[in-house]
């Protein structure tokens, strides 16, 4: 039988899953904007899966990323016979990243990390005020 997991498992679990989203919203946007000479080639958002996983033993639930999957709009098609990634008919393809939405997702991945580091914090601090209360 598996130990229990504990409050600091559980929030350290959850600080692994939101550094996972937070580096796809990094890829996310370091690729805004990009250019390439096909659809097929052009970067596609990506966007983590999680899975909730429960505890029977402690009771407590966690999470762990399932899987990477490409998400959002398709790449767009703009005119440019100019630029030196030019299909054969001037065609260049951008990748579709919402700017906007990232950063969203950014802020919110950068406080839920934050929310879970506060988790562990307080845990830490009930614990060694009930050891202190032992003396």
């Amino acid at each position: 039988m598996a130990d229990p997991l504990t409050i600091f498992q559980v929030a350290g679990r959850a600080m692994s899953a939101q550094l996972v989203r937070m580096n796809t919203t990094a890829s996310n946007l370091a690729n805004a904007g990009s250019v390439t000479t096909s659809a097929e080639t052009a970067y596609r958002t990506i966007k983590p899966i999680f899975r909730t996983q429960y505890d029977k033993a402690s009771g407590l639930a966690t999470v762990n990323v399932e899987s990477i999957v490409t998400a959002g709009e398709t790449p767009s098609k703009h005119y440019d016979p100019s630029h030196p990634l030019a299909d054969k008919d001037g065609n260049v393809w951008e990748s579709a990243v919402d700017e906007t939405r990232e950063l969203v997702d950014m802020m919110e991945t950068s406080r839920t990390y934050q929310n879970n580091v506060e988790v562990m914090q307080t845990a830490k601090s009930l614990i060694l005020d009930t050891l202190k209360m032992g003396r």
